[in-house]
Parts: C-alpha cells; sequence; structure tokens
C-alpha cells in the first residue's frame, strides 16, 4: 500500500485507493485533458473534484501541490524509481503519462517534436485564448460596455481555427494518422468553444470543415466522451 501521507493536499482529499494516480480535477477544458488521457490509457486513478467556484484550487492544501492554485494536478504514487511524484501543468502531466506508457507520444523523434510542439500551440494559443472568448461572451466579460476585447478575442479564435484547419488538411489527426496528447490538448477546447462557451456562430465554427470532421471524429472515442465528464460535477 502507498503512503500519500507526506503530501498534505491528502489531509484535505484523502485517498481511498492510494495505490491509484490521484487526481485533482474539474470537468473544464484543461481539467479534462488529464481524465481523457487516463481514460485512453486505461490506468487506474482516483478523482477529487476541486471547486474553483469555491475556491478550493486556492486552500494551502491544493497549493501545496500546485502553488499556481490551477486546477489540475496529480499525484502518481509509482513514479519514476517508484518514489511517488506530484506533478500540475496539464501539458506536463500528458507528457509525463505518455512518457510513463509509451502512448500517445510518437517514438520517431521528429513526429515525437512535432507532436510536442503541436501540445505547446494548444497551450500557448488555443487555451489561453478560446478562454477569453468565454469570459467576454457568456461570463462577466459580456456585460462590458467596451467590446473591442471581445471582437479581439473571436479575431483571435478564428486565427488559432485557421491554423488548426489547414493542419488538419487531409490528416485523420493533427500530426498525421497517429492520435496523441496534441489531440488529447485540444480536443476539449475546441469542443468547449462551440457548446458551454456558445460561440459557434461567432467564430464562424462551420467554415472550418477540417476541424468540424476531426472534432466529431474525437467526440466519438470512448476516452473522450468518458473523461469529458470526470470528475462529476456537484448537482
Amino acid at each position: 500500500m502507498s503512503d500519500l501521507s507526506a503530501f498534505p493536499i491528502t489531509t484535505r482529499w484523502p485517498a481511498q485507493h492510494p495505490d491509484r494516480i490521484q487526481l485533482y480535477s474539474l470537468p473544464t477544458p484543461n481539467g479534462v485533458k488529464v481524465s481523457i488521457m487516463l481514460e485512453e490509457l486505461g490506468l487506474p486513478y482516483e478523482v477529487h473534484l476541486v471547486d474553483i467556484m469555491k475556491n478550493e484550487s486556492k486552500l494551502p492544501e491544493f497549493e501545496s501541490l500546485n502553488p499556481n492554485g490551477k486546477i489540475p494536478a496529480m499525484i502518481d504514487p509509482d513514479g519514476p524509481g517508484g518514489i511517488p511524484l506530484a506533478l500540475s501543468e496539464s501539458g506536463a502531466m500528458l507528457l509525463y503519462l505518455a512518457e510513463k506508457t509509451g502512448r500517445f507520444l510518437p517514438q520517431d523523434p521528429a513526429k515525437r517534436w512535432e507532436t510536442i510542439q503541436w501540445l505547446f500551440f494548444q497551450m500557448g494559443g488555443i487555451g489561453p485564448m478560446f478562454g477569453q472568448v468565454g469570459f467576454f461572451h457568456k461570463f462577466a466579460g459580456r456585460e462590458y460596455e467596451d467590446k473591442r476585447p471581445l471582437e479581439r478575442y473571436v479575431a483571435e479564435a478564428k486565427r488559432l481555427l485557421g491554423v488548426l484547419d489547414r493542419q488538419l488538411d487531409g490528416k485523420a489527426w493533427i500530426v498525421g494518422d497517429e492520435y496523441t496528447i496534441a489531440d488529447i490538448a485540444t480536443l476539449g477546447w475546441v469542443n468547449n468553444l462551440v457548446t458551454f462557451y456558445g460561440a459557434r456562430e461567432l467564430v464562424g465554427f462551420d467554415d472550418f470543415q477540417h476541424v468540424i470532421a476531426w472534432l466529431e471524429r474525437g467526440m466519438s472515442r470512448p476516452g473522450v466522451e468518458c473523461g469529458l465528464k470526470i470528475p462529476a460535477r456537484q448537482p
């Protein structure tokens, strides 16, 4: 039985199965990256809901795992050398799990770096920009009288969708025929943009036919369908 008592987060969110990966998350576009990855891999894990609307990610117990106070975060009781490893930052978590299992990250060096490149494209572009569209279109920002911020982020979201659409031309997945962590990182964000954020018409989503086909392929995967709902939100 693994001992995770050295991690203060377990005092707030006790591990019922300490031999499993512990995931601290919420089903946001960033959070579901890791739940999708774990579902796709079939690794045993235990999930703990961290309610960001109650500022639980700012609690000292959570920040002991991620000083940045953002979900998701995780503990792998069987980290390198058999020593428990704590990780935050969703991109790093995807890379770690891919390296640990040898899946969803190509072995060919050129394809590997191409995959990492597109993972960073999501981390540095799609995530932040789509998130701003959500804020200014759906949340508090929609009340702002000045619509220039919304216009700016909508224009950038369209540009990024265009980049992704051109990359997907003639490809099943972002880096070719192989489904990778680049797809896993990006699917939740694109889906969220046109569903939860309600920005399909706003960004002219129907103009990006390669992205639409890719999204449909991704959403049909059982691991994606399941991972998008984990952890279940509290009623």
